[in-house]
């Protein structure tokens, strides 16, 4: 008997890259390492949460402004599968001390599917020495964005959002950023991202409010590169969709989208000026 091809219990499965890279001239990196949803298909059985319940968790629609870089990158997979803003050691964990609580994966998720996107792991930080390095010989300074998103009805959709005092609309992560070096930069960065309003009202944009670093990645990127690499973290709050749900507010998307383009222009004159200053 012949299978159908309709058959609706039947989920297709297909393949997704782990990531995209896009390289161009220029001294602006922006990247979206938390963007992807999808797992590949030898992980999915040993999923334990469901499909919304990681997506609450993921940084949907980041990549949205990706288009502002030179360089750009995307994770086109979850952040489950592999976390490129986590160390080796906890990149892929089964622990749920490790993951706000949510048990992500089977306990018993095989060692050698875990060694599979830990090389994953291992591929992006070495794509990432490679072509920081190139950017650095040819610019001298550059710049790194890395755009994420939060949670502010981490309580249900219907109760109160966290108070606006401490969960500003971006927050901007600069705690590698040497403010002696970078300090005019990132405020003329963050004057560009408050120039455009949202709804009809200026963000509100402030520097390092919600968390201590920026994860990983840039403490990495400061590590290896020092001053000539220098890293901003945005944190977007999810003021741009329902976090509870699947539905985006796609003028507020515009309106944001707007700001970061503005944002990396006063950073591009801010980088062409001190370069020219030498």
């Amino acid at each position: 008997m012949q299978q159908s091809l309709t058959n609706p219990t039947t989920l297709p499965t297909y393949r997704t890259e782990p990531w995209d890279l896009l390289v161009q001239p220029g001294p602006v990196m922006a990247t979206a390492i938390h963007a992807g949803h999808t797992i590949r298909d030898s992980l999915r059985r040993w999923l334990k949460l469901d499909d919304q319940g990681r997506l609450r968790e993921e940084d949907p629609l980041t990549d949205f402004f990706l288009p502002a870089g030179d360089t750009i990158f995307r994770a086109n997979r979850s952040r489950f599968e592999f976390d490129l803003n986590r160390p080796a050691a906890n990149a892929v964990t089964v622990d749920p001390a490790d993951t706000w609580g949510l048990q992500i994966w089977d306990q018993d998720l095989p060692q050698e599917e875990m060694d599979a996107s830990l090389e994953l792991h291992r591929r992006f930080y070495a794509l990432m020495s490679e072509r920081v390095e190139a950017m650095i010989a040819e610019h001298g300074q550059i710049l790194v964005l890395d755009i994420h998103s939060y949670n502010h009805r981490r309580n249900g959709a219907e109760a109160p959002a966290d108070p606006q005092a401490e969960s500003p609309d971006i927050d901007l992560g600069a705690t590698t950023l040497d403010k002696t070096i970078y300090g005019g930069l990132l405020e003329e960065f963050a004057q560009g991202l408050r120039s455009r309003p949202v709804g009809g009202k200026s963000p509100d944009v402030r520097v390092n409010v919600r968390w201590e670093d920026g994860g990983n990645f840039p403490e990495w990127l400061h590590a290896t590169y020092g001053d000539a690499a220098c890293v901003i973290t945005l944190e977007y709050k999810k003021i741009f969709m329902d976090e509870w749900g699947r539905t985006a507010d796609i003028l507020a998307l515009q309106d944001l989208r707007e700001g970061f383009l503005a944002g990396v222009a006063n950073a591009r004159r801010w980088l062409a000026q001190s370069a020219g200053a030498k």
